[in-house]
């Protein structure tokens, strides 16, 4: 009987069919051979491979390969170069989320060496400036300057003083209170736009009571507020504007007199 057509799929599972009349378990395969199974080409191919296979098993197995295969000495799986173990979806997971953390971690630490000591109460009395009115201060309008004496004849506060790059601006009003730490804060409402000042004591170390000493000006935002800081003699001054940096680096920038 003449071999059927087959595509070339079903010839090459024909060539790799078993020669023994066990089950095919491949459905594919299985039908491949039903066409042909009665086929005389097929007949000498199943005699042909099971020649070969019973003249392999004839063949003695040298005692070298039985001891070397007894120890368990086989042939070394291929190694992954440095790319595949990149490109694994699982190394690239870890590596991405690893890169996340690693982030976030000197988001935080280049955000505790820039933060400098009142910055906390800085930004408190930020979102305080965005909440009082005029009409809780005490009507007082001078220099910003001037003030440094009214804190001190009336409240006992010394070196509550204006820097020289705001004492000429109008105030409108001021007033000292305890905040939530028991800190007396000085603030003053100015006739500047949206423009704020407050005065407080620096932090001091828990241990040996010392003030910690800061240098320049510092900026902190809160609240669509930003601060200007600046620490002398125990005393931390702030100008606080509703803006930006720029806002208040018009007066930090201006030339002294």
């Amino acid at each position: 009987m003449k071999m059927p057509h087959l595509s070339k799929r079903q010839r090459t599972l024909v060539q790799c069919a078993p020669f023994n009349d066990e089950r095919i378990g491949d459905r594919t395969m299985r039908a491949a051979v039903f066409r042909v199974k009665k086929t005389e080409e097929f007949s000498h191919q199943r005699a042909f491979d099971q020649a070969l296979a019973n003249l392999v098993q004839a063949i003695a197995i040298p005692n070298t390969v039985t001891e070397w295969l007894s120890k368990g000495t086989f042939v070394a799986a291929p190694r992954r170069t440095w790319r595949q173990v990149i490109l694994n979806p699982v190394v690239l997971a870890i590596g991405i989320a690893v890169g996340v953390i690693a982030g976030i971690f000197v988001f935080k630490l280049l955000e505790r060496l820039n933060e400098f000591p009142g910055e906390p109460t800085a930004k408190r009395l930020l979102t305080l400036a965005s909440s009082t009115k005029p009409v809780l201060l005490d009507p007082v309008k001078t220099d910003a300057g001037a003030l440094g004496d009214f804190f001190f004849m009336k409240h006992r506060l010394p070196h509550y003083d204006v820097p020289a790059e705001f004492a000429d601006l109008k105030t409108l009003g001021c007033r000292v209170f305890d905040d939530e730490e028991g800190q007396q804060i000085a603030q003053i409402w100015l006739v500047e736009k949206k423009m704020q000042f407050f005065l407080f004591p620096a932090d001091r170390d828990l241990k040996t009571g010392a003030v910690k000493h800061f240098t320049g000006w510092r900026y902190v935002d809160q609240d669509r507020w930003t601060g200007a800081v600046q620490e002398k003699n125990g005393v931390c001054f702030m100008a606080a504007v509703r803006g930006g940096e720029n806002d208040l680096r018009k007066y930090l920038d201006k030339p002294k007199e």
